[in-house]
């Protein structure tokens, strides 16, 4: 008798529960943003600095979350030290200066500005979260000669080829995709229209206009520095998967240059609140890494719009990294 009224009460808190369960949810998706035609508007300019790092140190193996403490903790040691180099030696990016050091370009007033002083809201130790263990996967051994090569073809520097795609003004390093947090202008812009989306990477010379709709991919001879993107939405969470991407890499450090034509990439834009867009992306390249890893980057909106990213290094600054090189090799 006693367990026919106990589940008689759960039943009867579950009829109650369950409507205002569902009212909750109801409400808030219909307080998602919505564009004049009905998709999730996700159009902003978006803020993706933090000091967490892309893969999990090892002295935080199997921590997948840090205690309030001890972000705070981290936080405060991280922007202390900054500021400690900083002083001794403005402008030196956070190195450790010496003698025969490169004198510095950007100081704080730069370096990580506006959000990087902080981790993730999530407090999560990596953004990889997929391993688990917040490790970016080990490298093929085919990956593993390739990056052996273009390494020894970075220093030799004989041709501008062998520098890679950020030195030479073609790619940003945080650019993507997928793209991940570098040092500095860390903006993403997104526009959209019945039909289409574009984001706007600040640190990348093009635009990439993402269709919604179900048109054939373009032919696989054809094969772009962006890949070619294909989007469709998954409830309120825009799904962009990209293909024919080059065999030169991406424009992201944190991806080490290596994705190659085989790069299937899968990224998901979700609107959490309204001053926060969360950027999830799942690569997958199996002549590169043993297998698919994700991670997440927290996007924060900021007011304002993308400015042009005028590199011109490239431009006249890559003649005299070649003729240095020359210099060297004859011992000048």
């Amino acid at each position: 008798m006693g367990a026919y009224r106990i589940a008689s009460l759960v039943v009867i808190l579950l009829l109650v529960h369950v409507p205002a369960i569902a009212q909750a949810q109801a409400g808030a998706v219909a307080a998602v943003a919505r564009t004049p035609w009905g998709d999730p508007d996700l159009q902003g300019t978006w803020d993706f600095t933090t000091i967490t790092p892309l893969q999990r140190p090892p002295e935080l193996a199997g921590r997948e979350f840090l205690s309030e403490d001890e972000a705070a903790a981290l936080e405060r040691q991280i922007n202390e030290q900054r500021l400690s180099t900083e002083e001794q030696s403005p402008g030196s990016l956070g190195g450790v200066p010496r003698a025969d050091s490169d004198p510095g370009i950007y100081n704080l007033g730069w370096w990580w500005e506006p959000n990087g002083r902080r981790l993730v809201p999530t407090r999560r130790t990596s953004l990889v979260v997929d391993p688990p263990d917040g490790r970016i996967p080990p490298l093929t051994p085919q990956a593993q000669a390739i990056s052996r090569a273009r390494d020894d073809a970075r220093e030799r520097r004989y041709a501008a080829e062998d520098l890679p795609l950020a030195e030479r003004c073609i790619m940003g390093f945080n650019s993507g995709p997928p793209m991940v947090p570098g040092p500095y202008n860390n903006l993403v812009q997104i526009f959209q229209s019945p039909g289409y989306v574009v984001i706007v990477n600040e640190m990348v010379h093009d635009a990439r206009i993402v269709p919604l709709d179900s048109r054939p991919r373009v032919g696989a001879t054809l094969r772009f520095w962006t890949g070619d993107s294909r989007g469709r939405w998954e409830g309120n969470t825009l799904v962009v998967e990209t293909h024919n991407f080059t065999d030169h890499g991406t424009g992201t450090f944190g991806l080490p240059g290596l994705t190659d034509s085989r790069l299937r990439l899968t990224e998901r834009f979700t609107r959490t609140e309204s001053n926060l867009l969360t950027y999830r992306f799942t690569v997958d390249d199996p002549t590169v890494w043993r297998r698919t890893w994700s991670a997440e980057v927290p996007m924060t909106s900021v007011e304002g719009f993308v400015m042009e990213y005028a590199c011109h290094e490239g431009n006249y600054g890559l003649a005299n990294i070649l003729a240095g090189a020359r210099a060297e090799e004859q011992g000048n």
